[in-house]
């Protein structure tokens, strides 16, 4: 089995699989850990690092168990499947959506402060987060960034397990992955050091992506 040193090493591995990208591409990374694997990719590959934000629909009697996800303007997507095996009423996922609509908001502004978000219309954008499990939050963003006009959409991740690989290429353009184990239990079985990445971690990587931007255009 494959093990990752940490996020880091991840991003550099990724960003070599990744292999090249377009001169108008964008890395979105998803906060907080695939942020520090975005940042190494967009290095790089010399393109500018922003965030994708998505949030899960937790089950009302298991948060942890997805049920959906949802993205920053509302748009989410509900796993048939599991809402077959479980009862879950109309009015809670519509609560829900709301909530964590919210919670996306309160992030972005977090991470972001004001800075104006860039168009993503006719732009490569390559969605990077430290891997995927059942990939709900991941598939809400590919749907947002389509609704937004992106010309190419991206998947990277370092790990994931095969079933979710196969959905998730049917709704990206592309899918790069390094390592598809089975059994797969959870993705911090793939890092010796999988420590949980800071806000104030996020908002520096971000600064210093665009500090860097800002000094290759000038």
């Amino acid at each position: 089995m494959e093990i990752l040193k940490d996020r880091v090493e991840a991003g550099k591995k990724l960003a070599s699989a990744v292999k090249s990208v377009g001169k108008d591409a964008i890395i979105l990374a998803v906060p907080r850990g695939g942020v520090v694997v975005g940042f190494e990719v967009a290095q790089a590959l010399c393109v500018p690092l922003e965030i994708i934000v998505t949030k899960k629909i937790g089950a009302p009697e298991n948060p942890e168990l997805a049920v959906g996800a949802v993205a920053e303007d509302g748009t989410f997507i509900l796993d048939e499947d599991i809402l077959r095996q479980i009862d879950v009423p109309k009015k809670y996922i519509n609560e829900e959506v709301k909530r964590q609509k919210q919670e996306i908001q309160r992030r972005l502004i977090r991470y972001r402060g004001d800075v104006p978000y860039p168009s993503l219309k006719n732009r490569e954008v390559v969605v990077v987060d430290d891997g995927v499990a059942t990939g709900s939050t991941l598939k809400a963003a590919l749907r947002l960034l389509r609704s937004k006009g992106a010309k190419t959409v991206v998947v990277a991740v370092p790990v994931g397990p095969p079933d979710t690989i196969r959905e998730l290429k049917k709704l990206a353009d592309r899918v790069v992955v390094l390592f598809t184990p089975e059994p797969f239990y959870a993705i911090g079985q793939f890092y010796m050091d999988f420590s949980q990445t800071s806000d104030e971690e996020v908002i520096e990587l971000l600064k210093r992506s665009r500090e860097k931007q800002a000094k290759e255009v000038s």
